[in-house]
């Protein structure tokens, strides 16, 4: 069976004030062409099908759309939910998406059975999949698992493995012989991450551990992480990464989709998405920003985004209105500038105060608005790791209740 891996797609996601919902169509009917070209039989997309819990009405449609277009090339395919994603809104349509032949499992079922899918059919399996979401906290935890922060790491590692081998032991019972694959949206230790992906459990702090995947699977599909990587395991684990670019960290990240064919085993061959948009870093002096600014030339399909970040040795208000000047008289086609900032070496603390201010509030992440509370105030050293850990515990409540 040739199956095809991806994970990550955040359908709706605004990089700051822009809606990539353009990059995504380009994605999907790309990948519809690679599906015929490479003769895909089942794709796979581990977690993060959105971006928000509650996605708009033209994100839902394009999420629609292309579960349409994917089956009327009768290519089959498997979604899992993520922990960006709601367990209810994607399985609120669970019987018409079986009907239609559609295996979408939004949150972990109570029997783990329900997570097993064999292909092509229950009769004659060629292989199977343990479909696994994002593990939520209630899925792994016990009551009496303990109260430390220490105490809750330790569970969830281990939650997470026992379900994985709950998984692997129910495959190798009822369908012994045939080929299984896991997926997972999950944080496994060792990997690069970039600036868009959510932390989950714990604030990350309770890694997994790829090498404590069961070895009854033959290949392990993961989501989660939007750089494509390998992670070090006994068996072939693999994130595919996101499809587009997310944000600025991943400007240079070679996006792709993971090919595999079980007849030539199981370690897939990686496939290069094309780039339909362009981000750009733009830093330095403002003179040199101007150079940079006028001697743009663009490439691609979709309008290129810009970051600015001015950095100059001496606080100046002058140097901070020009630039707002320049922004906002900025106008190339194919160009636009949707982040600007300002850093100065030798910034005085007085200054410091009309500096943060001019700082979006949406350009920060929850916990660098955290730290930066916490510096203000006299914790000692131990207080401050505490706190740490009670707001690493608190933001992952807040972001995975459903």
């Amino acid at each position: 069976m040739r199956i095809l891996h991806t994970a990550d797609w955040h359908i709706g996601k605004r990089l700051h004030k822009h809606y990539l919902y353009q990059d995504f169509d380009l994605f999907i009917g790309w990948l519809c062409d690679i599906i015929l070209d490479e003769k895909i039989e089942l794709v796979l997309v581990s977690g993060d099908v959105f971006d928000l819990a509650n996605p708009s009405a033209e994100a839902r449609k394009q999420y629609y759309q292309a579960l349409l277009a994917i089956k009327n090339l009768n290519c089959k395919i498997i979604i899992t939910g993520g922990n960006h994603d709601s367990p209810s809104m994607l399985d609120a349509p669970k019987e018409l998406l079986n009907a239609l032949d559609l295996n979408v499992i939004g949150g972990l079922p109570e029997q783990i059975e329900d997570c097993i899918i064999t292909l092509p059919n229950s009769k004659n399996p060629e292989i199977v999949v343990a479909a696994l979401p994002f593990l939520r906290d209630a899925d792994i935890r016990q009551a009496s698992d303990g109260n430390t922060y220490e105490d809750r790491l330790i569970a969830i590692r281990k939650g997470i493995q026992s379900k994985f081998d709950a998984a692997a032991n129910w495959c190798e019972k009822n369908y012994n012989g045939i080929p299984a694959i896991a997926m997972g949206h999950l944080y496994a230790a060792g990997v690069s991450t970039s600036e868009s992906e959510r932390d989950i459990q714990i604030g990350n702090q309770a890694a997994f551990k790829a090498e404590q995947f069961n070895t009854y699977f033959k290949y392990i599909a993961l989501g989660h992480i939007h750089q494509p990587q390998q992670v070090h395991a006994t068996v072939p684990t693999y994130y595919s990464g996101a499809p587009i670019q997310l944000s600025f960290s991943e400007r240079q990240d070679e996006k792709r989709v993971l090919i595999i064919d079980t007849k030539n085993g199981f370690t897939p061959k990686s496939l290069t998405i094309p780039k339909f948009r362009n981000l750009k870093k733009i830093t330095g002096t403002l003179e040199q920003i101007k150079d940079k600014l006028a001697k743009l030339i663009w490439q691609g399909t979709l309008t290129t985004l810009i970051e600015i970040e001015l950095r100059e040795e001496n606080y100046s208000l002058q140097k901070l209105t020009e630039l707002d000047a320049l922004i906002s008289d900025f106008s190339l086609p194919n160009f636009e500038i949707i982040k600007h900032r300002a850093q100065f070496s030798n910034q005085q603390l007085q200054t410091g105060d009309v500096f943060s201010n001019r700082q979006s509030l949406k350009d920060l992440k929850p916990k660098e608005v955290f730290d930066s509370l916490l510096n203000q105030e006299s914790y000692l050293p131990e207080e401050r790791v505490e706190l740490r850990q009670t707001f690493d515990e608190l933001y992952e409540l807040l972001n995975t209740n459903d």
